[in-house]
């Protein structure tokens, strides 16, 4: 199998993706089997497979690539390499239409004051949240994206923010409940 795939991003973002002397671009190279062509003028990232590509890991690379796009840092785009771990991309618009002002105003509302709202989701939910341009991108594992996604939809729909605080808790809750469950319901069967 022959991977190969074109992605976008920002040109302010190729620094983060190449990184300081090459290190990122490098070990994204490294550990996913791919090389990376990376064009400074446009953003145009090209991604190949290098050897054996009969593996996610190429997958991965362009996840990677996409993360970084989105504004994440390399250290957190590259906790997509966790097999469980994946990127979801929300784009704004979905709720407020193609306004830059309405944009704006839900951008402010995700991130809150001095970033104290997108701590708080991070803090909750487990996922890391980097609201970039249009859109808010999110890491995490399935669970922990579910929270981050019905969090940032209740925000942008007009939600308090000590509502979505609530959701995100008692979330955590059932969550831990479940895997308390979990673990109890192994030791009976032992």
């Amino acid at each position: 199998m022959i991977f190969e795939k074109i992605i976008l991003i920002p040109v302010d973002r190729v620094g983060v993706l190449i990184g300081k002397s090459g290190k990122v671009k490098a070990k994204i190279e490294k550990i996913c089997s791919v090389s990376l062509s990376i064009d400074g003028q446009t953003g145009e990232t090209v991604i190949k497979g290098v050897g054996d590509v009969e593996n996610i890991m190429p997958f991965k690379a362009e996840e990677i690539v996409m993360a970084i796009g989105r504004g994440f840092s390399a250290e957190n785009a590259l906790r997509l390499i966790q097999e469980e771990t994946s990127l979801h991309v929300m784009d704004l618009r979905q709720f407020v239409g193609k306004s830059p002002a309405q944009i704006e105003r839900i951008k402010s509302r995700i991130i809150g004051e001095s970033g104290r709202v997108r701590k708080n989701i991070e803090d909750l939910s487990g996922a890391k949240v980097s609201v970039y341009g249009r859109t808010v991108a999110l890491i995490g594992d399935g669970t922990q994206l579910k929270s981050a996604v019905n969090a940032i939809t209740s925000i942008s729909s007009g939600s308090t923010h000590g509502k979505v605080y609530n959701d995100l808790q008692e979330s955590r809750r059932r969550q831990k409940l479940e895997r308390l469950q979990l673990w109890e319901g192994g030791n009976i069967l032992e």
